[in-house]
C-alpha cells in the first residue's frame, strides 16, 4: 500500500514528505493507521553526526492510531481497536518474564536501532515503530488497547515520553503520600512526573527549569514550588533528573535527604563527578528506563487518570500537520513547545 511519511535523509537536512510502498503486515506483525505521533528528544538522536541512527531512516516512536490488518500469529489485537504505541521488548528474557521489560536485555539495539523492513529502500523499526508516518507497522508486545472514548490522536506521548515521567514517580521511585520530591527540568517528562506527584499525594513538589513559562505551567499542573538555579532547591526525599547536565546531578544529589533517592532518566551532557562522601548518608541514585513501566497495565492507568481530570497530559500538547515536522522539530530544539504531536 502506498503511505507517506516523513524520512530523514543525513542528519544535517530537512526532513522530506515522501510517498512509500509499505508490505503488508507479516506472522506476528500489525498494520496501524497512525492517528498522531509524538515528537520526543530521543528523535532528536537522528541529527547526531555518524552512524548511531543509520539513514534514510523514518523516526518516530510515540504513535497512536486504529488497527487496519494483523498478520499470522497476533492474539489481543483486533481489527479496529484503538491502540498507543510504545516501547519494544523480546519477552523471553530475564527482565522481561519478571515483568520488567523496560530494561530488556535487548532494549537498546530493538529501541534505538533501525533496519531494512517493511519499506524498501528506507530503514524502520524505530522503538519497534517508525510511526511518522501515515501507516506503521509494529509488534504486539509494542502494542496498547485503549478505549474508543478518548482523543485517540493526542495519545501517543503517552507511550513514552509521558509515561516515562508518569511511571519514574509512581513505580520506579515510588513516591509516596506526604513525601517531598523536586523534578530538574520541566519538559514533556518532567511535567509528567510533577503531575504524576500530585496523583501520588506528595506534599512538596518543586520543579526546576531555566523557562519562566513552564515553570508557570508546572505551577498550575500542581508544582509547589519553583526554581531556575538547582541549588536553591531545599531538602527532598526524591529527585528526578531528566536533563542529563552533570553540574544539575550533582545539585540534585545535594538536595536529597539522608536515604534519598534520586532517579536519572536525561541523556548524559558529559562525565557525572560526585564528591567521596556524596552518597555517605544512604543516597541512592538510580537510572530509569521507560519508567520502569509495563505499557499494557500502566498506559490504560494513565487514560483513567485523564478521563477523572487528574492527570491532564494534553495540556502539554501542541498539534502539527505531519507536513509540518521540520517547525514541530524547531518548536522541541527551541522550548517553544513542550510537547508536539504530528496529525498525518
Amino acid at each position: 500500500m502506498l503511505i507517506h511519511a516523513a524520512v530523514l535523509r543525513a542528519a544535517g537536512e530537512p526532513y522530506t514528505i515522501e510517498k512509500l510502498e509499505l508490505a503488508g503486515p507479516g506472522p506476528g506483525q500489525i498494520l496501524v493507521r497512525i492517528a498522531g505521533a509524538g515528537f520526543c528528544h530521543t528523535d532528536l538522536l537522528g541529527r547526531v553526526p555518524g552512524d548511531l541512527v543509520p539513514k534514510p531512516v523514518i523516526l518516530g516512536h510515540e504513535g497512536s492510531g486504529v488497527v487496519e490488518a494483523i498478520g499470522a500469529g497476533v492474539n489481543g489485537v483486533e481489527v479496529g481497536d484503538h491502540v498507543v504505541l510504545s516501547f519494544d521488548s523480546c519477552g523471553g528474557c530475564g527482565t522481561c518474564l519478571s515483568g520488567r521489560p523496560a530494561y530488556c536485555d535487548t532494549f537498546f539495539p530493538r529501541n534505538l536501532g533501525a533496519a531494512e523492513g517493511p519499506i524498501a529502500g528506507v530503514l524502520t523499526g524505530w522503538f519497534g515503530q517508525s510511526s511518522f508516518a501515515t501507516h506503521a507497522i509494529t509488534g504486539v508486545r509494542n502494542v496498547v488497547v485503549v478505549d474508543r472514548d478518548v482523543p485517540l490522536e493526542l495519545l501517543g506521548p503517552l507511550g513514552c515520553g509521558v509515561q516515562t515521567g508518569a511511571a519514574s514517580v509512581l513505580l520506579a521511585l515510588g513516591v509516596t503520600a506526604g513525601s517531598s520530591i523536586a523534578v530538574y527540568g520541566a519538559g514533556a517528562v518532567g511535567l509528567s512526573a510533577v503531575m504524576a506527584a500530585r496523583v501520588a499525594g506528595a506534599t512538596t513538589i518543586v520543579a526546576v527549569d531555566l523557562h519562566e513559562h513552564r515553570l508557570e505551567l508546572a505551577r498550575s499542573l500542581g508544582a509547589t514550588h519553583t526554581f531556575t538555579d538547582a541549588s536553591e532547591v531545599p531538602p527532598v526525599l526524591f529527585g528526578f533528573d531528566t536533563t542529563g547536565v552533570p553540574s544539575v546531578i550533582a545539585a540534585a544529589v545535594g538536595a536529597l535527604r539522608p536515604t534519598g533517592v534520586l532517579g536519572l532518566v536525561g541523556v548524559g551532557q558529559g562525565d557525572l563527578v560526585l564528591d567521596g562522601n556524596a552518597l555517605a548518608s544512604g543516597k541512592t541514585i538510580m537510572g530509569i528506563l521507560e519508567g520502569g513501566a509495563v505499557p499494557q497495565t500502566f498506559i490504560p492507568r494513565l487514560v483513567e487518570l485523564w478521563k477523572q481530570g487528574r492527570f491532564p497530559f494534553d495540556r502539554l500538547i501542541t498539534t502539527f500537520p505531519l507536513g509540518d515536522i521540520n517547525a514541530a522539530e524547531a518548536a522541541t530544539l527551541s522550548g517553544a513547545v513542550v510537547k508536539p504531536v504530528l496529525l498525518p
